[in-house]
């Protein structure tokens, strides 16, 4: 058992790195109700974010596009060492009664990761959480508040802080996403 239990974190821990884990499974937040998926689709622009060691760059957004088999084109890009870096994955609502609980997956060997819609205006902003629990022990977490412009008001940052607060997701290490110079040329 032991040795088993070393495997693992052998194994989980690097993919981990930039994460904070935390103790307890993931929490049970409140999704929108009512979620609208066509309304959601666009162009949207990352705000602040709980660190994540795959977003390393400057300027991130993702363009939400539907498909004809009724997923989600899921483009996200984000310039990195003065080079814009694009990645395409595919969206799945992965409960009919909850669309607001979508699934993304940017493999076709990995599973889907949750991507859950905790609230948003589909004109301004969006709140998206994302967890996965590791054998039920702790946790890792992502959080990101989204916007359709590059900069929100401070007032509606905060407001989006305490709805995660207020839903038990520590945002405590939440940053401020750099979005600076974006669209001068490469």
């Amino acid at each position: 058992m032991k040795l088993s239990l070393a495997l693992v974190f052998a194994f989980v821990l690097p993919l981990i790195r930039a994460q904070v884990p935390h103790w307890g499974p993931c929490p049970e937040p409140a999704v929108q109700p009512e979620f609208n998926l066509k309304q959601f689709m666009g162009r949207w622009f990352e705000i602040a974010k709980l660190p994540a060691q795959f977003e390393k760059g400057r300027c991130i957004e993702t363009n939400f596009t539907m498909r004809t088999d009724n997923s989600i084109r899921v483009v996200s890009s984000e310039i990195l060492k003065g080079e814009l870096r694009k990645i395409e994955g595919t969206g799945v609502i992965e409960d009919m009664k909850n669309p607001a609980k979508l699934g993304i997956s940017y493999s076709y060997v990995l599973p889907y990761s949750p991507y859950w819609i905790l609230s948003t205006d589909y004109v301004n902003s969006a709140l998206v959480y994302s967890c996965t629990d590791i054998l039920r022990l702790f946790h890792v977490d992502f959080a990101w508040i989204l916007g359709r412009t590059r900069t929100l008001p401070d007032s509606t940052v905060e407001k989006a802080k305490e709805i995660f607060a207020t839903n038990n997701i520590d945002v405590t290490r939440m940053i401020a996403s750099r979005q600076q110079g974006c669209d001068k040329t490469l």
